[in-house]
């Protein structure tokens, strides 16, 4: 099978929806609503394509309408990629932690009392996403863009499919499918791995309008084949 490329593999529609009555997902914090006009489907769309990828086949070039077989198949799977509610305590964990390590001084010695999303990141979720693109295999990635407690803001993450990646010394470079940015094979998220114990500073060009990113994590995937 050739590799995953967004200009062959992704959807040729981007995440921008009329308005249409939101998803409902049940969390431990309550109802969260997603899947209206404000970009909610993107974790679906990116289980959608890799499940298109992985059977063989290029997905439809046109946007579905509500209540089209497609439609349904793209929510199902953004349901699917929120992983309740596991998936979305993982989420809320990492909205809720500091962009580096949070450290206290005990006895003159300074101890880390808390992984940040920069350590997290590099040091845990890295590994396991670079096993996986060494294998050829396109990763869904959780990606964190808010600092907050606050579980309605659980709305403001994002999800994409990384396909690839380079690396010039410490700094890397992932290649992701990006549903808001279509078919564009440009996508990137750029960082440097070399101190992950401060905040990491992410590069990107997703089309996530002013919001940063602050980490992200590998998210958990099983193949789905569409109707």
């Amino acid at each position: 099978m050739d590799g995953f490329l967004p200009s062959k593999h992704g959807f040729a529609f981007n995440n921008s929806w009329p308005s249409q009555p939101a998803v409902v997902l049940p969390t431990p914090f309550g109802d969260l609503r997603l899947g209206n006009a404000a970009g909610g489907l993107c974790g679906g769309m990116v289980f959608a394509a890799m499940d298109y990828f992985l059977d063989g086949r290029e997905p439809t070039l046109d946007r579905p309408p509500a209540g089209d077989p497609l439609y349904k198949f793209i929510v199902s799977r953004l349901i699917d990629s929120w992983h309740v509610p596991a998936g979305v305590a993982q989420y809320y964990q990492w909205m809720s932690l500091p962009d580096g390590d949070h450290t206290m001084k005990v006895f003159g010695r300074q101890v880390i009392v808390e992984r940040g999303l920069g350590w997290r990141t590099v040091r845990v979720q890295w590994p396991q996403i670079k096993r996986d693109l060494d294998r050829g295999l396109p990763v869904p990635l959780g990606v964190v863009t808010v600092a907050s407690r606050n579980p309605k803001d659980l709305a403001l993450n994002h999800q994409v499919l990384a396909y690839g990646y380079e690396t010039d010394g410490t700094r890397l470079t992932i290649r992701v499918y990006d549903p808001n940015r279509g078919r564009r094979d440009d996508t990137t998220i750029r960082l440097d791995t070399a101190a992950p114990a401060k905040p990491v500073a992410f590069e990107h060009n997703l089309g996530l309008g002013q919001k940063p990113v602050r980490g992200l994590f590998r998210v958990a995937y099983t193949p789905r084949m569409p109707g």
